[in-house]
């Protein structure tokens, strides 16, 4: 099969072949633009060279053929004659990757045709110019020979004839610095070929190879590229940007990437060569100055730009260079940009009729509007990371470090802005936490407690920060030498997972119009509806205003964990006799019934899904290792009497209710099972919330989610505790309302008897964090901080499952579950309420099973709306 094409036998479409580079500037050639000619050998080729280790001799025989092609079309001589043919040899892989991979340029230049090109141009120092640059890429690039050494020995020619930039070295100190270029690389071994046909396979091979540099495979696994897609090779017959001062090059974007403003945003050098533009020896000038400097360049220029957005109906990324005058384009591409400028395009671009609506919700990617919806440090700053954790929930935030909850708490109610800092945090600290600007811990993964419930609340988080080492009794955390102490001021970046010492400036989220426009377009075109995770008023007003359509996950629990109440929590479970476990229960229900209240008030007649009590006991509890320690430090004291009575028998019930693998242990369903009086006075709490909302005249629709149901039996028991709830508060109240009951598809067992189970709800909610944990059998926290890492980087696993949902196992019996339960119940209604539910690619999956809603935390609720968007149109498409 052909492995290599001329320019003009491609086209756009041809990117997983040619590489986009490749694509594109064969379809630049195909509409009229001034391209120099050249060819693309294929990604195919580059796949089979990773295999083989060697070019092979079919392709070698048709770069020959094409090379002699690009002599015709050039008139000029490749190797030799009066005219030389210069060529660059530039990577190009189907999916962007900016800087990854090797260029050379310059190829062809030897001591003889160095001087062809001298008389040829009648410049000797531009020809000059140009040996001494591929003379060094090349050596970096193919013979690996070390950057440093030739930019040491450049520097040192420049002072020796005290010229302030390489542009202003003579001849004579050109030809200095290419004698000692070749004495650099016959020190290190090397050998620098004259023959210029080797030096093009040579450097072919080293292109193919950089695929699989160290910075390319990081990039493809931070973006998630393919291993397999390979690099396209384009070979480009060279133009000069540094012929003189009637020459130049540069990279222009058609819109501002920052900001989306309609201008062309760039720069050029004038006397130049790419690199130079790129490299920041020189400093470029704004592209504006071209239209003073050559007006009928930039007028050329201008139009291109504007022709070329048109055609790929996107924001281009372009790269040219002028040689005497006439302008070349080497490059177009979709450029990067803000997500501020994301937006912005996309929706000024429909304005101006070069898009539909459709085409510009798919411009956005719907991460990126994390940006938008969090504060963000600065860029501009110029600060240095003392650590860098995972980045576990987006946003930045700067305060004094806090090493206890309760201190977080009374500084924060104080006014002061605080960092928690803790080696990990339990639901405990969950007042500490609401009370910080943000949370950073030393041990626990991305969607551990802290980083859920950071993410939840919209709060930056960095997790797993291992390099920082706490003491919690002195107050004081140390990285690399530097001591940090309680009081002191840090700052974290939630996005990048850095942590800084000092007050870093920060920038506030700005919701523009163009977003709230584009996020109405998308909600006419998605199917999935989009509701939020909230456990308090304020959650449920911020999802709210960020387009939520109700709640798809209370956890009350959370409002267990508030410091007033969790006093009553253990009064309730440390009681002996249901008498007193009972009396313990009736002074949380008027605090549980405030907070349905607050939430059913602020959701306005939009459905309400409500987890009753999830976690083991044992979570409301102190650490056993803790107390403990405690107990030992009293006893050394001499204390004893009635408080060393109460801390033993706290002590006893914290052993009696401790459990090997709580996760799996007395939980969920079964706690309210074998504690039926919890859940009554949760349920009761809810019914009495409705009763007095609705005599307000503010609709309500409560849905009761009972929690690991593995058994129709679990469900059915408990929807009868439920109704018999609603019966008796409906008559005490004189009022009528409607709820459902349904429960959290959290265990494989649910899943494979969801006609079963489908009989007693009248939803699903998927709780896939769990459901992954129980498929997998991975425990979350440990799976990320022991050996999750290792599986992504050896590329066992995909993703993180607990990050981007796992179509293959967790995927499959979600798709039983839906099928199951819909067989028994048509109309049940399906939802998710894991992480999952605010990621892209999950949300995808979401729609394609046929779910009716996805639930996440507010602050990506429109996130999940145009991904929900994105799926419907690819879905349909």
């Amino acid at each position: 099969s052909r492995q290599v094409y001329d320019f003009a036998e491609g086209n756009a479409k041809m990117r997983e072949l040619l590489g986009g580079k490749g694509a594109n500037l064969a379809e630049m050639t195909s509409i009229g633009l001034p391209v120099p000619p050249g060819f693309t050998i294929t990604t195919e080729a580059c796949n089979i060279y990773q295999s083989e280790k060697c070019l092979s001799p079919g392709l070698i025989k048709e770069v020959e053929e094409h090379l002699q092609r690009l002599q015709q079309k050039t008139s000029k001589v490749f190797g030799s004659g009066d005219n030389p043919l210069l060529v660059s040899v530039r990577s190009g892989a189907a999916i962007s990757m900016p800087g990854m991979m090797d260029t050379i340029l310059n190829l062809g230049l030897n001591d003889k045709t160095v001087e062809a090109l001298a008389r040829q141009s009648n410049n000797r120092r531009f020809a000059l110019d140009c040996y001494r640059r591929f003379i060094q890429m090349f050596a970096e690039v193919v013979l690996k020979v070390d950057h440093y050494l030739f930019e040491r020995l450049l520097e040192q020619v420049k002072t020796e004839y005290q010229a302030a930039s390489d542009m202003e070295l003579e001849p004579q100190a050109l030809e200095k610095v290419i004698d000692s270029y070749f004495v650099i690389i016959k020190d290190q071994g090397k050998t620098f070929p004259q023959d210029p046909w080797k030096q093009l396979l040579m450097s072919i091979e080293a292109v193919f190879s950089s695929w699989n540099n160290q910075r390319a495979i990081v990039y493809r696994r931070l973006n998630k590229i393919p291993d397999s897609l390979g690099t396209a090779v384009n070979i480009q017959s060279m133009v000069f940007g540094n012929f003189g001062n009637d020459s130049g090059t540069g990279v222009a974007f058609t819109r501002n990437p920052s900001t989306g403003e309609k201008e062309l945003y760039g720069e050029f050098l004038l006397n130049a060569q790419g690199e130079d533009v790129v490299a920041g020896i020189r400093t470029p000038l704004p592209i504006s100055q071209l239209n003073r400097t050559m007006p009928q360049v930039y007028e050329e220029f201008a139009s291109i730009a504007s022709l070329l957005e048109k055609h790929y109906r996107d924001m281009q990324d372009i790269e040219f260079t002028i040689e005497r005058g006439k302008l070349y384009l080497l490059q177009t591409r979709a450029g990067k940009r803000s997500a501020a400028a994301a937006v912005k395009i996309a929706v000024d671009m429909v304005k101006e009729d070069i898009i539909t609506e459709e085409e510009a919700l798919l411009k956005v990617e719907p991460k990126q509007l994390d940006q938008l919806l969090h504060p963000r440090i600065d860029p501009e700053a110029e600060l240095e990371a003392l650590a860098t954790g995972l980045p576990a929930s987006p946003g930045a935030a700067t305060g004094k470090v806090v090493f206890d909850a309760d201190e977080a708490e009374k500084m924060g109610s104080a006014g002061e802005k605080v960092i928690l800092v803790r080696p990990e945090t339990t639901p405990d600290d969950i007042h500490g936490i609401v009370a910080s600007q943000g949370v950073l811990t030393s041990r626990g993964g991305m969607t551990s407690h802290a980083a859920v419930v950071a993410r939840g609340m919209g709060k930056p988080c960095i997790c797993g920060a291992e390099s920082i080492k706490i003491d919690i009794d002195k107050k004081t955390f140390s990285v690399e030498g530097v001591l940090v102490a309680q009081g002191d001021i840090i700052s974290l970046d939630g996005s990048t997972g850095k942590i800084f010492k000092g007050e870093a400036p920060l920038i506030s989220p700005q919701l523009s119009g163009e977003l709230n426009e584009l996020l109405a377009w998308a909600d006419k075109k998605r199917v999935l509806s989009v509701r939020a995770n909230a456990d308090n008023p304020q959650d449920a007003a911020k999802a709210r205003s960020f387009g939520a359509e109700g709640i798809g996950l209370c956890r009350t629990e959370h409002m267990f964990m508030g410091h007033d109440r969790l006093a009553l929590v253990q009064e309730m479970i440390l009681a002996e006799t249901k008498e007193n476990r009972d009396k313990a229960l009736q002074k949380l229900l008027p605090l549980q019934r405030d907070d349905f209240i607050g939430i059913f008030r602020e959701m306005k007649g939009l459905p309400t899904t409500i987890r009753l009590l999830d976690p083991p006991l044992h979570e409301f509890l102190p650490n056993l290792e803790e107390l403990l320690v405690e107990i030992a430090v009293m006893k050394e004291k001499g204390e004893s009497g009635q408080k060393l009575q109460q801390k033993h028998f706290l002590l006893k019930k914290v052993k009696s209710l401790a459990e090997f693998n709580p996760m799996l242990g007395h939980r969920g369903c079964r706690l309210g099972l074998v504690f039926p009086e919890i859940y009554a006075v949760q349920v009761r709490a809810i019914f009495q919330a409705a009763a007095k909302v609705m005599k307000e005249g503010i609709q309500v629709k409560p849905e009761i989610m009972i929690p690991l149901v593995g058994h129709y039996r679990e469900l059915e028991k408990l929807k009868a505790l439920v109704d018999k709830e609603a019966k008796a508060v409906q008559e005490e109240e004189g009022i009528n309302f409607t709820y459902s009951v349904g429960t959290m598809i959290e265990l494989p067992r649910a899943c494979l008897t969801a006609d079963k189970i489908a009989e007693s709800a009248e939803f699903f909610s998927f709780g896939t964090n769990d459901l992954t944990q129980t498929t997998f059998g991975f425990s979350r926290d440990d799976a990320e901080g022991k050996f999750l890492p290792f599986y992504l980087q050896q590329k066992i696993l995909p993703d993180n499952p607990f990050m981007v949902l796992d179509r293959e196992g967790v995927g499959k019996i979600m798709k039983m579950g839906v099928e199951l339960g819909r067989k028994t119940k048509p109309d049940i209604k399906l939802g998710i309420c894991g992480e999952h539910g605010g990621d892209p690619s999950s949300i995808a999956f979401c729609h394609e099973l046929g779910l009716d809603y996805v639930s996440c935390s507010p602050f990506r609720v429109p996130i999940a709306r145009l991904a929900a968007a994105q799926a419907a149109i690819r879905h349909k498409n």
